[in-house]
C-alpha cells in the first residue's frame, strides 16, 4: 500500500507544472508562494523551541487560533509555524497579528521534499488537525522521535468505511500518533474499532468563541434600515436558491437585502452573471459601495469578512448544507445573536447541529421549497437568548483548557 502511495505522489510530483499553472490561472494558488510546496522557504527560522500545527483550511485553521494565541504566551516557545493546503487560509492567516506565528503551504508528501523541510524547520511537536493524514510526513516524523498529536480529529462514517477497507495500513499510520484527540463520540468509537489505543475525546475546538482578532469592520450606516439575509460560505447553486428566494421575499420585506458570501471567492463573476440574468441589482464589496439604498443584493468577494456581516444580519444561512458538501460551523454566526438557517448535509458538524437543534438555536430546511416556507418567519424574532449562547461560550472554553493540558502534557 505505502509503494502504491508513493508511486501516486512521485506522478503528482511530475506533472506539478501543469496543475500549479492550471491552480493559479484558476487563482487557486499563490504565484510568488508556490515553491513552499517544494520546501524552498524564505522565512527565517528562529533559535529555539518551534511549535507546528498544520490544518487544511480555512475552517481547521480558525478552530486553532486561540490554542495558537495561548502557544504564544509560553517564552519556552520561541516560535510557531501554521502551515495549511489552500489559498483562502493563507489570505485568512494575514488578518491575525501573531507574533511568533508564521505561515507557510503545507509540503508535498514525498520523502525528500518532507526532509528538506523537517531539516529546515525542525520542530519540537507537531499537531496535526481534523482530518489531514499524509502518510509520508507522519512516519518520517516518528523515525525522527518527533512528538505528533492529532486534535480535533474527524473521521465520518465514509471515511471509516475507506480506512477499514485498509484496515492495517490505517492502523500503522494512526499508532504512529503520541495521542488523537476526537471532536466528538461518533469519529472516538470508529478509532476504537481500527484498534487505536492512544485516544482521548475532549470535545470540538469549534465551540471555542474567536472573536478577540481584528478584522476590519465594515461600515453599518451603509445597511442601515435595511433587514439583512446573510448566505454564508455558498457553494454552486446554493447562491441561486438564495436569489430566487430574495425575489420572492422582497415584497413581503420591502427593505430587504441578501448578502452573499461565497465559499471559493473565484466564483464571484459566476454568481454576478446570475443575479444580471435574474435583473437583480448588486454590489461587490471590494468595489466599496457607499449607497446601497436600491440594491438587492450585495456579494463579499473578499476572504475574512464574515463575522463583519454577521454583526448586522438579522439572519443567517450557513451554506454547503442545501448541497452535500457536509455544512459549515454555525457558531460564529450564533455569537452575534443571529437566526441560524441550515440544510440536512451537515455531517461535518453533525455534533454542533444537534445541540443548536436541542437548544432550538437553528432551523433546518430540507430543500429551496422548504426554505422558502420556513424562512418569513425567522425575520420576525428578535435577537437570539444571549444566555445560552453564554453557555456555549462556556463549553468552548472548558474544551480549549482541556486541549491546553493535555498538550503540555504531551510535549
Amino acid at each position: 500500500m505505502r509503494i502504491i502511495y508513493n508511486f501516486l505522489v512521485y506522478v503528482v510530483i511530475i506533472f506539478s507544472p501543469l496543475i500549479i499553472i492550471f491552480r493559479i490561472l484558476k487563482k487557486k494558488e499563490n504565484p510568488k508562494r508556490f515553491l513552499e510546496k517544494f520546501s524552498i522557504n524564505k522565512e527565517k527560522r528562529r533559535e529555539g523551541k518551534l511549535i507546528w500545527f498544520h490544518c487544511s483550511s480555512v475552517g481547521e485553521f480558525l478552530s486553532i487560533v486561540p490554542l495558537v494565541q495561548k502557544f504564544e504566551k509560553m517564552k519556552n516557545i520561541k516560535q510557531i509555524l501554521i502551515t495549511t493546503s489552500t489559498l483562502s487560509s493563507s489570505k485568512i492567516f494575514e488578518k491575525f497579528r501573531f507574533k511568533k506565528a508564521l505561515h507557510q503551504f503545507y509540503p508535498l508528501d514525498n520523502i525528500h521534499i518532507i526532509n528538506n523541510f523537517l531539516n529546515y524547520w525542525r520542530p519540537s511537536s507537531v499537531v496535526f488537525v481534523e482530518s489531514e493524514i499524509w502518510p509520508a510526513m507522519i512516519s518520517e516524523l516518528q523515525e525522527r522521535n518527533i512528538k505528533i498529536v492529532l486534535i480535533n480529529a474527524r473521521m465520518s462514517q465514509k471515511s471509516f468505511k475507506r480506512w477499514s477497507a485498509i484496515k492495517f495500513f490505517g492502523k500503522n499510520i494512526f499508532e504512529k500518533f503520541d495521542y488523537i484527540f476526537p471532536q466528538n463520540k461518533e469519529t472516538f468509537l470508529y478509532f476504537k474499532k481500527l484498534g487505536i489505543k492512544k485516544i482521548k475525546f475532549l470535545g470540538n475546538l469549534k465551540f471555542i468563541h474567536t472573536h478577540k482578532d481584528r478584522f476590519k469592520e465594515i461600515d453599518v450606516k451603509y445597511f442601515k434600515n435595511r433587514t439583512v439575509l446573510c448566505s454564508a460560505s455558498t457553494h454552486n447553486n446554493e447562491e441561486e436558491i438564495f436569489a430566487n428566494l430574495h425575489i420572492k421575499y422582497k415584497k413581503k420585506i420591502p427593505n430587504l437585502i441578501t448578502i452573499i458570501i461565497p465559499r471559493h471567492i473565484e466564483r464571484t463573476n459566476d454568481i454576478a452573471q446570475m443575479l444580471e440574468k435574474k435583473n437583480l441589482k448588486f454590489a461587490r464589496h471590494s468595489k466599496n459601495k457607499k449607497n446601497l439604498k436600491n440594491y438587492d443584493v450585495y456579494v463579499v468577494d473578499s476572504y475574512g469578512e464574515s463575522k463583519s456581516f454577521y454583526r448586522i444580519s438579522h439572519v443567517v444561512f450557513l451554506g454547503g448544507s442545501l448541497v452535500k458538501k457536509g455544512g459549515q460551523n454555525p457558531l460564529e454566526a450564533l455569537m452575534f445573536g443571529c437566526n441560524i438557517i441550515h440544510g440536512n448535509h451537515t455531517f461535518n458538524f453533525k455534533d454542533v447541529y444537534k445541540m443548536l437543534e436541542k437548544e432550538k438555536l437553528s432551523l433546518k430546511v430540507n430543500n429551496s421549497r422548504d426554505l422558502e416556507k420556513k424562512a418569513l418567519n425567522l425575520f420576525k424574532r428578535k435577537k437570539k437568548n444571549f444566555n445560552k449562547i453564554k453557555k456555549l461560550k462556556k463549553i468552548g472554553n472548558f474544551i480549549l483548557k482541556k486541549n491546553l493540558i493535555e498538550l503540555e502534557r504531551i510535549f
